[in-house]
């Protein structure tokens, strides 16, 4: 493979985390850290834990050494045989070193909760068919900024008490704060106000360059939602973000959050570089964990100004001021002013680069090649604007007439041309009609390509064999993007399909049968790298919030936890579910964005975008409580028009409590997080009616009621 695309976005590498995360102050190694668990698989048919769209695909892969087409029995809740079929054998997969077969069971469009799909004496674990099956992801993947948010109280009435916490980095002790905060030695003589935006990743830092590209995915997310007219799941009180109820769609409130801190990065007039942005804020020093973000002690610092940063803002600022203007006329002027100097100021300065060796308290996000950046930011201003300076940007690009402006390892922060790509052949501007027809065969031909590594693999993934690297699942849904954005252009059934089995693989169709995203799937993600998501570190701290999304498999094995517990893995099974694995299992806002986009995009129904309504009420009542222990029980109501035919129950214990038993349900416990399944004879709750059940656990000290449920992945209330 050219090793350009993995070692542009790996330069983070040990350089950046390994002093941080493992060697500081002793904090964390790999002999005092808590046990390293290895995501095991559980059974030889994987599937996508959390379930199937019914009008989508319904893939499975099958770890066997058989050689001869299997049979395949789709049953439902109560063992009943619904669909059943032959596997199709593939062989040796590269990626993952298993011999695999396929088994698909698409053409049943049933719905209901715990399916289960046997195969030679193998079952999968249980999953749903439902309509609604993303409505909650596509919720809490959005959520995750909100918890990543610097310089605001975070509140548990929005994401429950074990993730509330005080305001960090604004200035009250210990923490120096981010209201002035000076350069770096050299950089400038004056302190600059950057309070807000979100932490970045597992670290308390904030970077330009990745703070655009997820402020326009976020972005992005909405604007192709409206062009569909399926934008309503993402307005105005849809989200959990605390400006609910101001007449702005959440999802841009969320954005502006960070749009603020990234124009407030921007060197002010009459300084040297002024227009150009910073490159990023972060520690002196490397902190240890865990670490909440207003117990940091460490002085902060603003990193030299960069071309690469500066069109980030601009790109970010100028989809802004276009997709804003409709709700808030004054902002969007706001923004296309940044846009314009950040743009005319990059012009002047075209090769200010990061250093790869800043990497210091903070990673070095360095990029030598910004042309990528120069074309995007172009086509948004373009977009925008419809000026023919930027006109003359975009079509004197190399990129614009490039074969490789979609990457086969998908785009990045460190490769954007493929997001200026997007924009020019989705938002309607002035291009000659075969210069537009060209830019959308582009984004086509990227989508197809996606789609034959798909066919080509076990496990449909679409990265290269050789793709594994740091953030392969941000890979992965990036180019479900793509794919989706191909089907809106040509209205190809194909390339909605090979969107929605990313999900699969990212949800638990992949080499070791692991979900990757926290608090979805039987087996997910538990222990994601982050300084006050640390429950591996200290029990009274919570797990990553549902919807967290993990970096994934790196065959680069890039930091000690890996090195020691994976020698030898196949690429597709380089990951591990431990705090220390920093090069697996990190989380991070690009990454998180594209998840969010495609959740978005899954949980649209094919008819309507209007959100679902709660057609469910749970009663949750403690019935006894002793030194270690509790007693409850649980009542379900259904108060839709229709029955519920299999239910799954799911919720959160706030304070670590956790079920040792239960009655009249099946219940599971992954995490903090607990899934109960109808028994044979309570499967069915016809309208107005109920099902109760009870649960025995134990507890540390305290035991809170759960404040939120999903039947069936609805909310109820």
């Amino acid at each position: 493979m050219s090793p350009a695309p993995s070692l542009r976005r790996a330069r983070r590498l040990a350089a950046t985390l390994l002093t941080g995360s493992l060697l500081v102050g002793g904090l964390l190694t790999t002999t005092n850290a808590a046990a390293v668990t290895s995501a095991a698989a559980t059974t030889a048919v994987r599937v996508n834990q959390v379930g199937y769209l019914p009008d989508g695909p319904k893939r499975a892969t099958v770890v066997t050494t058989s050689t001869q087409s299997l049979t395949w029995q789709l049953r439902n809740a109560s063992g009943t045989v619904v669909a059943s079929g032959s596997t199709v054998p593939r062989g040796a997969d590269a990626p993952s070193e298993q011999s695999v077969q396929v088994a698909d069971f698409s053409a049943y469009r049933g719905s209901g909760s715990g399916y289960v799909l046997a195969v030679d004496g193998s079952g999968s674990v249980p999953f749903d068919i439902s309509t609604n099956l993303y409505d909650g992801l596509r919720s809490d993947a959005m959520a995750f900024f909100y918890h990543q948010r610097s310089g605001t109280p975070i509140d548990a009435s929005l994401v429950g008490s074990d993730y509330a916490r005080p305001a960090g980095h604004l200035g009250v002790a210990p923490n120096k704060g981010d209201t002035s905060v000076p350069c770096q030695a050299t950089v400038c003589d004056y302190t600059q106000d950057v309070r807000g935006g979100w932490y970045d990743a597992g670290d308390h830092g904030k970077y330009v360059v990745n703070g655009g590209i997820s402020t326009w995915l976020m972005v992005n997310s909405f604007e192709r939602a409206k062009r569909a007219g399926k934008d309503a799941a993402l307005g105005d009180s849809t989200l959990r973000v605390p400006e609910r109820g101001n007449g702005m769609p959440d999802v841009l409130d969320e954005a502006r959050w960070e749009l603020d801190f990234l124009m407030r990065m921007q060197v002010p007039e009459g300084k040297p570089y002024a227009g150009m942005a910073f490159h990023k804020i972060h520690d002196a020093a490397w902190t240890g964990m865990p670490l909440r973000p207003d117990q940091d002690a460490q002085p902060r610092e603003l990193h030299r100004p960069s071309t690469a940063a500066t069109l980030n803002l601009a790109a970010a600022a100028a989809q802004c001021a276009r997709v804003f203007r409709p709700y808030d006329a004054a902002f969007a002027d706001r923004c296309l002013s940044a846009a314009r100097r950040a743009w005319t100021a990059a012009q002047a300065n075209p090769a200010l680069y990061a250093p790869a060796s800043d990497s210091t308290g903070g990673g070095a996000y360095d990029d030598t090649q910004v042309s990528d950046e120069f074309y995007w930011a172009a086509a948004e201003l373009y977009a925008t604007t419809g000026e023919s300076n930027y006109r003359d940007a975009v079509t004197g690009s190399t990129w614009h007439t490039s074969s490789t402006a979609f990457s086969a390892y998908g785009f990045g922060w460190a490769d954007t041309a493929a997001l200026g790509r997007l924009t020019l052949a989705t938002v309607p501007n002035g291009l000659p009609t075969a210069d537009r027809d060209r830019v959308r065969s582009s984004v086509t031909a990227a989508a197809d390509g996606y789609l034959s590594r798909m066919a080509a693999q076990g496990y449909a993934v679409p990265v290269p064999a050789d793709g594994y690297f740091w953030g392969s699942n941000g890979e992965v849904a990036g180019d479900a993007i793509v794919m989706a954005v191909a089907g809106e252009l040509t209205g190809d059934g194909r390339y909605r399909t090979g969107a929605l089995e990313t999900m699969d693989y990212l949800l638990g169709r992949n080499a070791i049968g692991q979900s990757y995203v926290s608090g979805y799937g039987e087996t997910s993600s538990q222990n994601q790298h982050h300084r006050f998501w640390a429950h591996q570190l200290d029990s009274s701290l919570p797990q990553p919030p549902a919807g967290s999304l993990a970096g994934g498999p790196n065959s680069g094995l890039q930091d000690p936890v890996a090195k020691e517990k994976l020698p030898g893995c196949a690429p597709a099974a380089c990951y591990v579910d431990d705090i220390g694995s920093y090069s697996t299992n990190e989380v991070a806002v690009n990454w998180n964005a594209p998840l969010a986009w495609l959740a978005a995009y899954a949980a649209e129904r094919t008819t309507t975008g209007e959100p679902p309504t709660g057609t469910c009420s749970v009663a949750y009542k403690t019935e006894n409580v002793w030194s270690t222990g509790f007693t409850a029980t649980l009542t379900v109501k259904n108060t839709g028009p229709t029955a519920v035919d299999g239910w799954q129950l799911t919720w959160a214990y706030p304070a670590g409590q956790h079920v040792t038993s239960a009655w009249n349900a099946t219940v599971t416990q992954n995490g903090a997080t607990v899934i109960a399944r109808n028994a044979d004879w309570n499967r069915t709750i016809a309208p107005g009616a109920t099902a109760g059940f009870g649960v025995q656990g134990t507890h540390t000290g305290t035991n809170p009621a759960p404040t939120a449920f999903r039947l069936n992945g609805s909310a109820c209330t």
